[in-house]
């Protein structure tokens, strides 16, 4: 298994990362399939240029993803960024590493994005605190399906 970085709306990868999106926040959130697909192909950026997508991927198979972004549907606290969002492993794959491998690639690619730190919000418990994140508070989300989340800080200073 491998983590490259999107770049391209025309790779082989683009199609099931487009679905993931649309399929659990486009449906939610009442957002047209050509929107999330728009979203999406601008988050194909090279450099330290957000916002960024990253793909693990198998034997030409994409088994999850996650993107590093500026800024984030957490409306009630806009003063904090840049963010992890869109962490996200395919239900057939979940079980395997693929999570793990994917959130150890996240300092790394943060860094070369020229990133110092990085928020994220979910509602797991006691899964990134083994990837060096530090629980910050709870947090209204305002949402109706999920109300209160976790709010974590990754410091990527060395």
């Amino acid at each position: 298994m491998e983590i490259i970085r999107l770049e391209d709306e025309h790779s082989p990868y683009f199609a099931s990362v487009y679905d993931w999106n649309y399929r659990w926040w486009g449906v939610r959130d009442g957002i047209s399939p050509a929107e999330v697909r728009c979203t999406l192909a601008h988050s194909l950026n090279r450099g330290d240029r957000l916002p960024q997508t990253f793909v693990a991927v198998e034997n030409g198979r994409a088994l999850g993803m996650y993107q590093l972004s500026m800024i984030d549907d957490l409306y009630c606290r806009p003063d904090l960024y840049p963010w992890l969002i869109d962490v996200y492993v395919d239900e057939s794959c979940r079980g395997r590493g693929v999570g793990r491998a994917l959130l150890q690639t996240v300092p790394h690619n943060a860094r070369a994005a020229g990133l110092t730190e990085l928020y994220l919000y979910t509602t797991h418990t006691a899964l990134y605190e083994k990837f060096g994140w530090t629980f910050l508070e709870e947090v209204d989300t305002f949402r109706e399906e999920s109300p209160k989340e976790r709010l974590y800080r990754l410091s990527l200073s060395e």
